[in-house]
């Protein structure tokens, strides 16, 4: 590892193998992220109990660019599986941190409300028209909360596009419900 890593051990026997098994954990975690600018390890046996075995404690702090990371991790008895749990935990906290720097987001489909034009239910699909005129085709597999039989021509829908290999552009998560066409009708929007 290239930042300077702390390792603690509380009420416990510090170790060779558990401390180079920390320092290969540490080393992987630059590998999800850089810079990490310094890592502590405190593993530590709280209290004992008669009827229990030992069962670990593990802190981890992983100081980053304008953010700290912390993991608690304590319930196990097995030191190595402790250890694997919380540097695991470290991994997605720092994958979802490195998300947040680069400003990356979920993108949504664009939603369109249209009207149906066209229904052939005894062939299983329809067409609606989107705003800016154009008509996409839909199957009755593709409605949401209504059933084919159900719809009429002019009835408002809300739908995203989605593009087929062999159709084109198709009307997917067809929708009926409160949508509002604009004043004029779909070509109006």
């Amino acid at each position: 590892m290239k930042t300077p890593l702390q390792i603690t051990f509380r009420d416990i026997e510090p170790s060779e193998a558990l401390e180079a098994h920390i320092r290969e954990k540490a080393d992987k975690l630059e590998t999800f992220f850089q810079p990490i600018m310094s890592c502590r390890v405190v593993l530590e046996v709280p209290h004992q109990h008669k009827h229990q075995g030992k069962v670990f404690k593990l802190r981890i702090d992983i100081g980053v660019p304008g953010s700290e990371i912390v993991v608690n991790r304590d319930a196990h008895e097995d030191v190595y599986v402790a250890l694997r749990d919380a540097f695991d935990a470290a991994r997605r906290q720092l994958d979802d941190y490195s998300r947040r720097l680069r400003r990356e987001t979920k993108t949504h489909d664009r939603e369109f409300i249209g009207e149906v034009v066209r229904l052939y239910p005894d062939e299983g699909y329809g067409f609606v028209r989107r705003p800016d005129g154009e008509e996409r085709y839909f199957s009755a597999a593709n409605l949401v909360n209504v059933r084919l039989e159900q719809l009429g021509e002019g009835d408002a829908v809300k739908f995203i596009e989605d593009m087929s290999a062999a159709e084109g552009p198709q009307a997917k998560r067809v929708s009926v419900g409160h949508h509002q066409l604009p004043p004029g009708g779909p070509e109006a929007e």
